[in-house]
């Protein structure tokens, strides 16, 4: 049976599609095969690990308003359709896609967040800005979560988290690191697996 092909969206250095590559070449990733990689932003470093991995990539820029939004769903759509794509991830994607894109794709597109959510998630809360917010607060233990997407920003059914101690003296830089290398690193591959899994085995169950 066919895997699972998977597109991976990213906008910065691509460090968490690193995590993939890695699983998909050590074998903990069986039952996908990442496919494709769509940047929304040119000249990032995920563009070139995925030159370096020979996996097909994109750029596909958005524009402002709600013309833009939609020029770039359509454009994402086409290209997802024409790589035949089953599930995509959404690993450091900065862009917000609209609830029309996600209800098109239910229970097929899973995101890291570097959270245990629900703290620290929702609208305006991604990259450094959640780290800042859990020193400010205090927290003892953040951690990463990897969940579903749906039409609510971080609001879909949460696949996997995972507890990463926040240490003292800890800036948002090297809490940011501790819970890419503790967490979102060792998550991220392992979601991938049992949702392509998922849809290999709903596959097999259509065919007979």
């Amino acid at each position: 049976m066919e895997k699972a092909r998977i597109a991976v969206l990213v906008s910065g250095g691509g460090t968490n599609l690193q995590a993939l590559l890695d699983a998909q070449k050590d074998g903990t990733l069986q039952n996908g095969t990442i496919s494709l990689v769509v940047s929304n932003k040119p000249g990032v470093y995920a563009l070139t690990r995925a030159e370096a991995a020979g996996v097909p990539a994109l750029v596909i820029e958005k524009e402002k308003g709600e013309s833009g939004q939609a020029a770039f769903e359509d454009a994402l759509s086409s290209a997802l359709e024409s790589h035949r794509i089953d599930l995509i991830i959404l690993a450091g994607f900065l862009a917000i896609l609209s609830e029309s894109f996600t209800a098109r794709w239910p229970r097929r597109i899973i995101n890291v967040h570097p959270s245990l959510i629900p703290a620290f998630c929702g609208k305006g809360f991604y990259g450094l800005r959640v780290h800042e917010a859990a020193l400010q607060r205090g927290v003892r233990v953040s951690g990463a979560t990897v969940h579903f997407v749906n039409e609510i920003p971080d609001g879909g059914e949460i696949i996997y988290q995972k507890a990463v101690d926040v240490l003292p003296g800890d800036t948002p830089e090297v809490l940011q690191k501790r819970i890419m290398q503790q967490a979102e690193w060792i998550l991220l591959p392992k979601a991938a697996e049992t949702v392509s899994r998922e849809i290999v085995l709903a596959r097999e169950q259509d065919a007979k």
